[in-house]
């Protein structure tokens, strides 16, 4: 394929958004992962829950900015429903219970979104405010996936003032590098990892909601960004945030470009890209050896 000025930055536009809806989804597993030390499977179901949640709430009130707000806390909920419940007892096994039952309740997840929703795609609409198109280089391009790539970037604002501003993120800091020590300096580290998986999972439902209109609402949202979520906590570094943004813009443009090039392969780019950086740097792109 020809690819010319107006294609590149396009396809440069569309890899952006997609990385940093996925770095939203992989920055709440990593977060958790770092502080926690805990394979948190269900987190993508978390993802695909806001996507369903904001789909009825749409139907109900037909607003997004509210959805937006509201779905995200719901979800940040069950979140810690979940980890004051069964990830406490899945976490005293060690990480083979974690992922056993972590892949249990994603897949009951999974089956009870189809028995409350159907097994067929949701299309959800894009708010009126952000359906338009801008002009760019000759052409159009979606105000949407704008607003996703923008949006995401807020949020890595956000998170970026929490940890390094916030009481709370030198707490999460700490635990990351020494829980041991945290939790003898009298720090409660149980109601911290509270924390963490409400936010890990907030985040995970505030991309399940920006993802609907972009890429519609279906059961195996969950499963098809799994892969990617991990192959970013991986490359980019167990627990570190600004390795979860570098590989989610990698991988995103790689698939961008990936099926400019070579659509059949697309999908093996970012394997490709996880292993050559764990082939030179083990630990991943910004991770620590323990």
């Amino acid at each position: 394929m020809d690819l010319n000025f107006t294609t590149f930055v396009f396809q440069l536009l569309h890899g952006l958004a997609y990385g940093m809806l996925l770095f939203l989804v992989a920055s709440g597993l990593t977060l958790v992962f770092g502080v926690m030390n805990v394979l948190n499977i269900p987190h993508v179901a978390f993802y695909m829950l806001g996507a369903y949640f904001s789909y009825q709430m749409l139907l109900w009130l037909g607003n997004f900015w509210v959805s937006l707000i509201v779905c995200p806390l719901v979800v940040a909920g069950l979140g810690v429903v979940w980890e004051s419940s069964l990830l406490k007892r899945a976490h005293a096994g060690g990480h083979v219970q974690e992922f056993i039952i972590g892949f249990g309740v994603l897949f009951v997840v999974n089956e009870a979104v189809k028995w409350v929703w159907g097994t067929q795609d949701l299309p959800v609409p894009i708010p009126a405010a952000l359906s338009g198109s801008v002009s760019l280089l000759g052409r159009v391009y979606p105000v949407y996936r704008l607003f996703i790539l923008f949006f995401s970037l807020v949020v890595v604002g956000f998170l970026a003032y929490i940890l390094k501003k916030t009481r709370l993120g030198m707490t999460v800091r700490a635990a990351v590098a020494d829980r041991d020590m945290v939790s003898a300096l009298g720090v409660n580290t149980p109601l911290v990892f509270t924390l963490v998986m409400g936010i890990g999972a907030w985040l995970a439902g505030l991309a399940g909601v920006i993802a609907g209109p972009f890429i519609n609402t279906y059961p195996g949202m969950a499963l098809e960004i799994l892969v990617d979520c991990f192959i970013v906590t991986v490359s980019g570094g167990l627990g570190s945030l600004l390795g979860a943004v570098v590989a989610s813009l990698m991988i995103g443009q790689l698939y961008s470009f990936g099926i400019i090039f070579i659509p059949r392969f697309a999908i093996v780019f970012a394997f490709l890209f996880m292993a050559v950086v764990l082939i030179i740097k083990p630990t991943g792109l910004f991770g620590e050896k323990n």
